[in-house]
């Protein structure tokens, strides 16, 4: 039996809002905030902020992939976040809010340029997908105040207007694969 966890790295825009939906997956054993696909060795939220360092907000997801395997994970990212606007979510606008794919082997970015050669097929999108799939390199985490912030800043206005409809949308699009305590 295959008990090994794989850890996927993913950028979809803030990751306040990225934690608060992957955390919340069965399968999901840990999701981390931090900064990846930059030049700056350990980035500071400050300098991360300025645009200057390549790096982009993500999250680290430690998931055990018998219970969500990673097409499932692809699938729920490819629809929690718009994958066709280039540096840019919603009012967050910047190099650092870019859509990214950090694949850990070459099994994860078979399935990831799989998915989204698929969802172009599809024509989900009206817009060309600009997610950028590029090897991993590094992960920084970020400073102990982003860690469960949606979780613990719910009364943030942050919070109310732009990860609660994320939220909303994971449970109403993805209800069977969210732990009982968060539905």
């Amino acid at each position: 039996m295959n008990d090994k966890l794989e850890i996927t790295t993913l950028a979809n825009g803030c990751f306040w809002c990225s934690e608060a939906i992957f955390k919340r997956l069965k399968g999901v054993k840990s999701v981390l905030p931090g900064y990846s696909g930059g030049i700056v060795k350990n980035p500071s939220y400050d300098q991360v902020c300025t645009g200057k360092t390549g790096h982009a907000e993500s999250i680290q997801i430690e998931f055990d992939p018998k219970v969500i395997p990673f097409e499932r994970i692809l699938d729920i990212f490819w629809h929690t976040h718009d994958p066709t606007t280039l540096n840019r979510q919603g009012n967050d606008v910047g190099t650092q809010y870019r859509s990214a794919i950090f694949y850990h082997d070459q099994k994860q970015k078979e399935i990831a340029e799989k998915s989204k050669k698929e969802l172009e097929k599809e024509g989900f999108y009206k817009d060309s997908i600009v997610t950028e799939i590029t090897p991993f390199s590094d992960f920084y985490f970020a400073e102990d105040y982003h860690k469960n912030y949606y979780d613990n800043n719910q009364d943030a206005p942050y919070c109310n207007f732009v990860i609660d409809p994320k939220v909303r949308k994971l449970l109403l699009k993805y209800g069977n694969d969210v732990n009982e305590e968060y539905q």
